[in-house]
């Protein structure tokens, strides 16, 4: 694994194991965006993730 991706932006990720990861998702406006990990073999299947807005005071 080389990169975790939220649409084109890269975020941190750690590997918890073998069929794993953790990665914290990067600023963005809410709404869904895809997220992709990336190795040497090539690109994974996207999964939808959904940025929530912060709450209004």
């Amino acid at each position: 694994m080389t990169t975790v991706r939220f649409g084109t932006t890269a975020a941190a990720f750690t590997i918890v194991s073998a069929t794993q990861i953790s990665a914290t998702s990067p600023a963005g406006s809410a709404g869904p965006v895809q997220v992709t990990a990336v190795s040497p073999g090539g690109t994974s299947a996207a999964l939808t993730y959904t940025r929530i807005a912060l709450p209004g005071i």
